[in-house]
This record gives C-alpha cells, sequence and structure tokens, in this order.
C-alpha cells in the first residue's frame, strides 16, 4: 500500500512529460482531497438562476430568459467549477430532454438545471517550439455542462458516491451533478425559476470541522455573505466580559442584542420567555388588577394546562387604597377574590363620617396580584 507520490528532481535530470504532469496531478491531487474532506460541497459564489422578461414575437406572450449567473462551486469529487460569465439556457436544450414530456410541462412544474464539471481543449493551444515536431495539445480547459434534468431527477444529487479516500478529482466521463435550482416551462417557453421543489433545495458548499476559532477575540455567524441591516447574528465573544449575543444588524454594523448569556450564565432577552414546563417547576407572575379584570397566566403556562391538571396556580390578592380627595374618608375592603376563571372581583366600601355621617358607599376596587403557577412532580410533567 502506498500514498500519493511526490515528484522529485535532481540537477541534470532529464524531465519527460510524465514528470511534469505528475507535478500537476499531484498538486491536483493536494487540492481535491481538501475540498472534499474539508468542506462539504455545493455552490460557493454566484450561479443563481435570473431571469429577464421577454416577449414572443409570434403569439405576444409573455415568458423569461433564464440565466446562470457567473460563480464557483465545487463538487463532490473535489473539483473546481468557474463560470466566469453569465450563461443564458437554450430552451432548445430543455426541449431536447423534456420534450416528451410537454402534457406534465404545461402544468407549470419546476425541473432541475445542474451544473456539472467538463474538460475541453482550447480552441488555438500555443504550441511551443518541439524538435520532435509533435503536435500534441499542452492546454487543457477546465470548463462545464449546464444540464437540464426530467421531473424528479433532483432526487440524483443526493446519491452520489464521493471517490476513495486518496484519489485525484474526478475527470470525464465521470459526471458530478451540481444542483443550480429550476425552471418553470409554460406553453413552450420559461416562466420562472424556484431554488426549491419537491423538498429538495439547492446545495451550497460549506465547512467540516470540530473547532472554528477567531484571532481576533469575537466569533461571528450570520445568515449573508454581506452585513445587512435587519438580519439576524450570533456573536461570541472573549475578552473581560465574555459573552454569547443573538441579535439584530444595525445600519451602523453592529449587532443590537436581543439575547445575551454573560460569562456569569446570567441570561438576559429582550423579549418574553415561552417554553415548555419542567416537572416540578415554578412560574410567578404579578401585577395590578381592577374589579373584573381577567388574571394574566405566568408566561409559558397555558389555560389548557390549568384545565386538565397538568399546572396548579396559586392567587394572591392584596387590596389596594384608593386615593381619595378627603382626608376623612376610611376605606374598607368588602370583597377581594378570584374565581376559577381567574376573573377579579373586588369592591371597596367609603365612609366619610365628616360630610355624610351615616352613609356608606360602595364602588369597584383594585388589587395587587402574585400568580404562582407549578408544575406538580407527581402528574407527569406538560
Amino acid at each position: 500500500m502506498t500514498g500519493p507520490m511526490r515528484p522529485a528532481f535532481s540537477e541534470g535530470q532529464v524531465l519527460a512529460a510524465a514528470d511534469l504532469s505528475a507535478t500537476v496531478e499531484h498538486a491536483r491531487g493536494v487540492s481535491g482531497r481538501h475540498a472534499r474532506h474539508l468542506h462539504d460541497w455545493g455552490v460557493a459564489e454566484g450561479l443563481a438562476l435570473t431571469t429577464e422578461p421577454r416577449t414572443d414575437a409570434a403569439t405576444g406572450a409573455r415568458y423569461v430568459e433564464v440565466s446562470v449567473a457567473a460563480g464557483y462551486a465545487v463538487d463532490g469529487t473535489g473539483r473546481e467549477i468557474v463560470v466566469t460569465d453569465p450563461v443564458v439556457l437554450r430552451e432548445s436544450d430543455f426541449e431536447e430532454v423534456n420534450g416528451a414530456d410537454s402534457a406534465l410541462a404545461v402544468q407549470d412544474e419546476p425541473y432541475p438545471v445542474f451544473l456539472a464539471a467538463a474538460d475541453r481543449e482550447p480552441a488555438a493551444s500555443p504550441q511551443p517550439v518541439s524538435c520532435g515536431g509533435a503536435n500534441a495539445r499542452t492546454r487543457v480547459e477546465e470548463s462545464y455542462r449546464l444540464v437540464f434534468g426530467r421531473l424528479g431527477d433532483e432526487l440524483l444529487v443526493g446519491g452520489q458516491e464521493p471517490p476513495a479516500i486518496g484519489a485525484a478529482p474526478a475527470a470525464p466521463p465521470v459526471r458530478w451533478l451540481i444542483l443550480l435550482g429550476y425552471v418553470h416551462w409554460t406553453d413552450g417557453h420559461f416562466s420562472g425559476v424556484a431554488t426549491s421543489a419537491r423538498g429538495v433545495p439547492v446545495r451550497y458548499s460549506g465547512v467540516r470541522a470540530d473547532t472554528v476559532s477567531a484571532q481576533s477575540g469575537a466569533l461571528t455567524l450570520r445568515t449573508g455573505t454581506a452585513v445587512q441591516e435587519g438580519k439576524p447574528a450570533v456573536v461570541l465573544s472573549g475578552g473581560e466580559q465574555p459573552s454569547l449575543v443573538f441579535g439584530l444588524y444595525q445600519g451602523s454594523g453592529t449587532v443590537a442584542p436581543l439575547m445575551t448569556m454573560a460569562a456569569n450564565g446570567n441570561l438576559t432577552i429582550e423579549g418574553s420567555f415561552n417554553g415548555r414546563m419542567p416537572v416540578g417547576s415554578t412560574l410567578v407572575t404579578s401585577g395590578t388588577a381592577t374589579d373584573g379584570m381577567l388574571l394574566p397566566l405566568p408566561a409559558g403556562i397555558t389555560a389548557q394546562q390549568v384545565a386538565d391538571g397538568r399546572a396548579v396556580v396559586h392567587v394572591h390578592l392584596t387590596p389596594r387604597i384608593p386615593a381619595t380627595a378627603e382626608e376623612s374618608v376610611l376605606h374598607v375592603p368588602a370583597e377581594a377574590t378570584v374565581d376559577a376563571d381567574l376573573r377579579v372581583r373586588c369592591r371597596a366600601r367609603l365612609y366619610d363620617p365628616l360630610n355624610a355621617p351615616g352613609e356608606v358607599f360602595e364602588r369597584p376596587g383594585a388589587v395587587d396580584f402574585l400568580v404562582v403557577a407549578a408544575v406538580p412532580a407527581t402528574n407527569g410533567g406538560g
């Protein structure tokens, strides 16, 4: 068993074509193994399907011209595919593959579009002076093919098998399909594009790593290649006050925190918190309520949990002394209760011995409430 062979040279050595080719193949093998084993294959940059509105000169019908944007991808063999300029998709190529499906195509179904590597001989290769007079090619164009698939062919992408560990990037006729998206076909023309269909989206390249380290002391994860206001980001910061922050980008390019986890474990959330109550947990909410008001349940507790016994609610009410214009007015709580629906019943009696001797007034009152909800450890939880 041997590993990859690296060419070695010495002074005075006569180099044959095989020696120079071995140098190129060794470099390609290193690059291919790196791309294949340290990264996930897929679209790395660009290659989106774009549309331009058009009109059929014969029928006046509106349709779209579909192009593949310039970009870069790596296939599952570790081979790079470079599209240097936008390419217009030809409707004749689509009809050649899917012409028999014309009845289905009228239904505006999404058909897959693939990218595959291809080697081509350049139209005019530079020819060095040769003592032997041989007219062999000296260049190979690492090109590509755009391939239309039939309905359901997108499922072929997930079944492709990578080459062996030590293999170099595959050369034709081996073909690796990279899904670029889908085209819609209606009445003899392209009518639109899509990035996902039948549960299979465009696949983008990734990285395989157990450790990701930041040299600046802060590691940022975001959902786009560029900073964009209003988009989410996760920032892991070191330094004197380490923290983990989830937030949204502001116009200045900084992340406005929505949730912050400090080094001591303290969690700060700008919004509300909702979650399933684990067995044995207790949640509390408090505030002020007036007569007839429904008391709120603590966040994470639902009325259904209370109704079927998965959560037990305890309520404590403290009547409030209302402000009155006369200091001589006496205030006596007449009622401060809550019914099964957590609706407050609060009444207060007022008596002014100076201004209205013997007359007692009753009116709605207010209470300070404390609602405690618990999930008992004996009921199996929620």
